[in-house]
């Protein structure tokens, strides 16, 4: 989200920005390391293409993908943090012809793999005065909006996945191709059954949650 990339080009040293395909490309240093952010847009296209243009014009170590997704199992609350241990998309469907669902033609792969690490074992994050639980799971990706409880238990039983969103597993699905690491880290933004945020207060919040996160990233990348 753009309030996500505000609070790091915050820090930034030594920016430099491209705007490459319509999407801004900013370059410098966070904590003595080499960073670029560029807010994809939504949808796993957008995601997908900004992606492919970073790893072709930076050549970076790793991806990481920040934002929000929904709950797809009971225990996860509102502002708990998901780092995923593998995406898969669940709108990816060619069991017609007698493919695993979600397999992903080409590749044959279901589910993406992704790293992070530096929070391997951590169960708390400390987030602006915020303790953060940090929870491992898979993250599900497609292009529509998933709100119903049946069809968020469907998904879960489906994938063994944990959060929903409509970007994450295209951004892995490019970094498998090029051999680029990816980390996918998610806020959720509302539980299995749903439930009213002030979305506005909520994205400054998992801002400093992304936030904390990258920087236990970058000091001990």
């Amino acid at each position: 989200m753009e309030i996500e990339s505000k609070k790091i080009l915050s820090v930034m040293e030594n920016k430099e920005t491209k705007n490459i395909m319509g999407i801004p490309f900013t370059s410098g240093k966070v904590l003595g390391k080499d960073v670029v952010i560029a807010v994809c847009g939504i949808g796993k296209v957008f995601a997908a293409m900004c992606a492919t243009v970073m790893i072709n014009e930076y050549k970076p170590c790793r991806i990481v993908n920040c934002g929000v997704g929904g709950a797809l199992v009971e225990g996860m609350e509102i502002g708990d943090a998901l780092i995923a241990t593998g995406a898969v998309q669940h709108d990816m469907d060619t069991s017609a012809l007698g493919d695993p669902k979600g397999l992903i033609s080409g590749i044959n792969v279901v589910t993406l793999p992704c790293v992070c690490p530096e929070l391997e074992g951590v169960t708390k994050i400390d987030a602006e005065g915020d303790t953060v639980k940090v929870m491992k799971g898979i993250v599900a990706s497609g292009d529509r909006f998933v709100s119903l409880r049946g069809e968020k238990e469907m998904i879960a039983k489906e994938f063994g996945a944990s959060v929903c969103e409509m970007e994450g597993a295209s951004i892995a699905q490019v970094c498998y191709v090029a051999g680029v690491p990816c980390t996918i880290l998610r806020t959720v933004s509302d539980t299995l059954e749903g439930g009213d945020v002030d979305f506005e207060r909520f994205k400054e919040y998992a801002a400093n949650i992304s936030n904390a996160v990258l920087k236990i990233m970058i000091e001990n990348n």
